[in-house]
């Protein structure tokens, strides 16, 4: 084939030609910022009060959030009661240290706990002298912590150094003792921490409690705690616990957990489940009873839903402290002989009924009453603030749940008329066809169902019990792991529950934490491991909502067009430091393009009061599916910036897939503001 050359001009034009085309594609790709209107009305009695309790936490035992986590006991199974379909043995996840030569280690019900009989006995082969010397380091027990039962990972929850560590144990044996109690890695090489306990035989011919403070020279990450010794002869353990000193307020809750929590400022807290509280079979299902009194005194129980054994250290009486010691009103859900498989009959349903009113007596009865003193008993004569109960969960539906629920509701009202009730049947649509408070609405489906949910009281009737918002998230591809598209649209449907706050009272994320070894659900607000923790998007689009809890709601009018998926709203509140009044504008943008959002807010006397900026907030990414990691906590969390020559009139822009939150001082002024300066420009 030949060449033939081409005159420069028709090359030139070519090149020509084929520059602008591309200019031409590329501008048609792009498509250039949408517009709309906030109309804001912020004079004096527009709109209408948010309830106090709107926005709370729910706390349920699942992906181990309480036993291995939020409770910061360090020893999984320390009553050696353990059982359940999966666990392998009733002293898992105790091992030996020693072989079958040195020791041999079995369980007894020899224990002096009434409700929890079982105890370990170990019977030691081995001495420090004579024929058979015990292995370098003695023989005995350890114990690597929690995590999941599937996991191959029992780590002990972090050990850190400077750090004290209250190990508590029952001991009884036939001759002295002489026991060596120590923190160490994983691997049992590196002591972290240790003592010495020895006793004559005539001390603990019975059984003995032992207590020793161990304060760690080293941290390690991956620990364990070991019972060991050298000495020949038989000894029984029971009941072994360990719990650093500095947990929150000292009541036993894991520091850093409790702070994720008490940083989003909870108004309430539903607790403690879920299905957790029902049980795929009611022998497993949580009971009250059993969760309070000293914790040697507690059997524990298999969780049958979510798969592991909980020694209940976390009880009753700790969910009401939790909820005391963050200043958020107490929301008990209880069994109402209902679980995913079997049912108590309505005819037979008293026993729970009592159950369920002594636990209101427990909570809030009189020092002298039975039920009171017991709680006195504990440590807390003054009565816990629970207002509010569920009668069950999820359970609606169920051939007895009508009945039972009847039976609860008429006796719970009859001893404590004052307490609200909660039904589990969804009365957003359509009438309840029983008496209630409040009705539990649950929904957990994709980013764009959600999304389009922040209508979904629009029109629920303002007659009759009110709507609590227990559990909702996106789940599923949309999800992952806690994506951000995942919150944003939960901030859309958060901001729809806020505008429909007259009849919306309550409403909560679920679940709340995760432990990263033992992931039962995704996605959820907080994951932690042993040592550090992260919130999700999720967990920071809670933030935002801080102070709409007892603000008031303004009336907030967006104009946009169809194609447009925007949402906002507008409160009003007063700081109790300060005393100075803010209005607070929020805005989901859930759409692929940026809007430059005009803003309006009329209504305020020109001659008293002026608008001036303190802040904007912006949750936004780079991608819709990023999602934070311990490797990168903060991957996808909210920014705050200055917010310049804020007015009642300005142009805002949006960027794509983002929460925007934009904070303006209400200031009071003498002279009037000119139609000049009304006028301005910020850019998100």
């Amino acid at each position: 084939m030949g060449y033939h050359k081409v005159p420069c001009s028709v090359l030139f034009l070519f090149l020509f030609i084929s520059v602008c085309f591309s200019y031409q594609c590329l501008a048609d790709g792009v498509e250039a910022n949408q517009t709309g209107q906030l109309l804001i009305d912020a004079s004096e009695g527009s709109g209408h009060p948010i309830p106090d309790t709107l926005f709370g936490i729910f706390f349920e035992e699942i992906n181990h959030a309480g036993a291995g986590g939020l409770w910061a006991e360090l020893v999984s199974n320390r009553g050696f009661e353990a059982g359940g379909s999966n666990i392998p043995s009733n002293i898992y996840p105790w091992s030996i240290i020693g072989d079958e030569s040195s020791l041999i280690v079995s369980t007894d019900r020899s224990s002096c706990f009434e409700r929890n009989k079982v105890a370990l006995r170990m019977e030691v082969l081995c001495d420090s002298e004579g024929t058979h010397i015990c292995p370098s380091g003695g023989v005995g027990i350890y114990n690597p912590g929690f995590w999941g039962m599937h996991s191959t990972s029992f780590l002990i929850q972090n050990i850190e150094q400077g750090k004290s560590y209250k190990v508590v144990f029952y001991v009884r044996s036939t001759a002295a003792v002489n026991i060596s109690v120590s923190f160490s890695g994983s691997n049992g090489l590196q002591t972290l921490a240790s003592a010495n306990i020895i006793a004559s035989a005539s001390d603990v011919s019975n059984w003995t409690k032992m207590e020793v403070l161990l304060e760690a020279k080293a941290t390690n990450q991956n620990s364990r705690l070991q019972l060991t010794t050298t000495k020949e002869g038989v000894i029984w353990f029971d009941q072994v616990s360990a719990m650093p000193l500095d947990t929150y307020k000292g009541q036993g809750f894991r520091n850093d957990l409790i702070e994720m929590l008490a940083d989003i400022k909870p108004r309430f807290i539903r607790f403690p489940g879920g299905c957790f509280v029902e049980g795929e079979w009611l022998r497993n299902a949580f009971r009250w009873k059993e969760s309070i009194g000293p914790w040697e005194e507690r059997p524990g129980h298999f969780g049958d839903v979510w798969m592991y054994w909980t020694d209940d250290g976390l009880g009753y009486f700790e969910f009401l402290q939790l909820a005391e010691d963050l200043d958020a009103l107490p929301i008990w859900v209880f069994n109402n002989g209902i679980s995913h498989n079997d049912q108590v009959d309505t005819s037979t349903i008293l026993p729970f009924v009592q159950e369920a009113l002594d636990g209101i007596e427990f909570a809030r009865g009189d020092p002298n009453s039975e039920w009171g003193a017991v709680r006195a008993a504990m440590g807390h004569p003054e009565p816990f603030d629970l207002r509010y109960v569920a009668i069950g969960n999820e359970d609606c539906g169920k051939k007895n749940y009508r009945g039972n629920y009847l039976k609860f509701y008429d006796a719970i009202r009859r001893a404590y008329p004052d307490i609200k009730m909660i039904s589990n049947c969804d009365g957003s649509s359509h009438q309840l066809d029983h008496p209630a408070d409040f009705y539990d609405f649950h929904v957990y489906t994709s980013a764009s169902n959600l999304f389009s949910m922040s209508h979904q009281f629009d029109r629920t009737s303002r007659t009759g019990p009110k709507a609590f918002v227990s559990e909702y998230a996106v789940t599923g591809k949309d999800a992952g792991t806690g994506s951000l598209l995942a919150a944003l649209a939960e901030a859309g449907f958060l901001i729809g529950l806020e505008k429909n706050s007259d009849v919306v009272q309550m409403a909560s994320y679920a679940p709340l934490f995760v432990n990263s070894n033992d992931r039962r659900w995704n996605p959820d607000a907080i994951v932690f491991d042993s040592y550090q923790v992260y919130g999700t998007p999720s967990y920071w689009v809670q933030h935002f909502f801080i102070e709409s809890s007892g603000a008031t709601l303004l009336n907030a009018t967006l104009q946009t067009n169809s194609s447009m998926s925007l949402v906002a709203s507008a409160i009003t509140w007063q700081t109790s430091k300060d005393d100075q009044t803010y209005i607070r504008i929020k805005v989901v943008n859930f759409g692929s393009n940026s809007v430059n959002l005009k803003i309006s807010v009329s209504g305020l006397d020109p001659n008293s009061v002026k608008l001036s900026g303190t802040k904007m907030t912006v949750l936004t990414s780079t991608n819709l599916m990023d999602e934070n990691s311990f490797k990168e906590p903060t991957k996808v969390v909210p920014t705050e910036s200055l917010l310049k020559n804020a007015d009642k009139e300005m142009t805002v822009q949006l960027s794509p897939h983002s929460f925007t939150s934009i904070d303006l001082l209400k200031e009071s002024v003498s002279l009037r503001i000119t139609e000049a300066d009304s006028t301005s420009v910020s850019s998100i």
